[in-house]
């Protein structure tokens, strides 16, 4: 896992370059990034960021804060995350979301945007630091995140909730980012 900083106005950049299982058998090059936006125009400005919403633009800092989660996407692996913290079965619907196609490229070929449901964002802003540890355990136990180490995952574990604090509290959502 890397850590980059884009400026000293904007937070860190978490890059997850985790879950081997996950890179090895699911697809590869899989990109997922989390950002916030005000709402679906504003999320829309990422077509024109080449690379995604984190890529540095001209002036050297990414267009949005966000989370660089490679192969984590959100229907199945955030999901799981959810269904842990709710006590309740994984479905493909539980970490509801919704394409934002005026951000989409190719709707075949992606890059894709989805808004991710408020209350995902607002269960992932209730985690507390002091339940990461445990929850970063659990959540390493999914299928997905077979062979991958919880150390290696808390410090994502804790960005998302960190993206999801700042999000809450300037009233934006959660979006994700993804490309092949």
């Amino acid at each position: 896992m890397r850590i980059r900083t884009s400026s000293s106005q904007t937070p860190p950049i978490v890059s997850a370059g985790l879950a081997p299982a996950l890179v090895e058998s699911g697809p590869m090059g899989v990109l997922n990034d989390y950002f916030r936006a005000r709402d679906d125009h504003e999320a829309a400005r990422v077509t024109s960021h080449l690379g995604g919403p984190l890529r540095p633009g001209d002036d050297g800092h990414p267009a949005f804060d966000g989370v660089d989660a490679k192969g984590m996407d959100h229907t199945v692996v955030l999901g799981q995350l959810i269904a842990l913290l709710r006590g309740v079965p994984w479905t493909p619907t539980l970490c509801g979301s919704r394409l934002v196609e005026d951000a989409c490229g190719d709707l075949e070929e992606g890059p894709w945007v989805v808004v991710i449901d408020d209350d995902v964002r607002d269960d992932l802003a209730a985690i507390s630091p002091a339940a990461l540890p445990a929850l970063a355990e659990r959540w390493t136990g999914i299928e997905e995140l077979e062979g991958t180490d919880p150390s290696e995952i808390q410090p994502v574990l804790e960005a998302l909730c960190a993206l999801a604090r700042r999000a809450r509290e300037a009233g934006e959502h959660l979006y994700e980012w993804c490309s092949l």
